[in-house]
This record gives C-alpha cells, sequence and structure tokens, in this order.
C-alpha cells in the first residue's frame, strides 16, 4: 500500500487539492445563500427555494469535498510520516496547517447546524452576520496554503 502511494503521491495530492477547492467554495458560498435566506419569510416560496439550495450543497458538494480532503489529507500525512517518522508532527508549517483544518471542519459543522436552524425557521443571527463570517475560511485556507507551499519553521 505504501509503495502505490509513493508512485501515485502526485495524483493523490491533485485530488486532495481538488477537493479542498470544492470544499472551500461551497464553506463560503453557504454563509451568503445564509444571509440571502434571511430576508426570506419562513415558509415563503423564498424560504423552501433556499432550503433546498442549501441542503444540495451540503450534501452534493460540502459533505462528500470534505471526506474525500480528509481522506486524502489523512493519507498524505500517512505517507509523509512513513518517511519522516514523529518529528513531521512537530513541524510549525504542519501544526499551522492542522489548526486550520481542525478550526474549517468546526466551521463546516457549525455552518451544517444553521442549515437546519434555517430548515425550522429558528434562524437567530442577521444578514450582516453571515456576511461577515462567510471571509473566515479565505482566511484560514490564507494561512494553510502559505504553511504548506513554504513549510516555514522546517
Amino acid at each position: 500500500m505504501s509503495d502505490w502511494i509513493a508512485a501515485n503521491y502526485d495524483l493523490l495530492r491533485g485530488v486532495h487539492i481538488l477537493a479542498v477547492i470544492a470544499w472551500m467554495v461551497g464553506i463560503m458560498y453557504l454563509p451568503r445563500l445564509f444571509a440571502y435566506h434571511t430576508n426570506a419569510a419562513p415558509g415563503s416560496e423564498l424560504d423552501v427555494t433556499f432550503q433546498a439550495m442549501e441542503g444540495k450543497l451540503m450534501r452534493i458538494i460540502m459533505n462528500p469535498a470534505m471526506v474525500v480532503a480528509w481522506i486524502l489529507g489523512l493519507t498524505l500525512l500517512w505517507h509523509r510520516y512513513n518517511l519522516a517518522g514523529h518529528e513531521v508532527f512537530t513541524q510549525p508549517w504542519l501544526i499551522a496547517k492542522l489548526a486550520g483544518v481542525v478550526f474549517v471542519t468546526g466551521w463546516h459543522h457549525y455552518l451544517a447546524g444553521a442549515r437546519k436552524a434555517f430548515a425550522r425557521g429558528e434562524n437567530k443571527k442577521s444578514n450582516k452576520f453571515w456576511r461577515a463570517t462567510n471571509e473566515l475560511p479565505f482566511l484560514a485556507a490564507i494561512v494553510m496554503v502559505i504553511a504548506v507551499t513554504t513549510e516555514f519553521g522546517r
């Protein structure tokens, strides 16, 4: 298995990057949908339309992309660990990357809960909140990409 991963490392890394892109697109678009959804009256045609859009975004794009990104990310990390040993986990760049992954995963789950609240007609957040927070994943992405591409502190 390890030999197969080594032989296909670049392909796995490329698919991982594509999964992360799809995940990040969804995780930045969903709060924008929520911002517009706050103006829809619960039970209205617009509310139902937004619920359908938000649900499909989560089920068809965000959830599968997150799963693929995690599986391939762990696979790539396992391969790197096999090459470098335990010290890979003490690298500042990897710690920054993993902190970003934990944040983005937590944010994903927060958004999933918010989507369910909208579906129940119980959104408590404002249009302004959703517009402001949709930038958070991008800030995390900047940190993660710089960490991985520069491998700072190595």
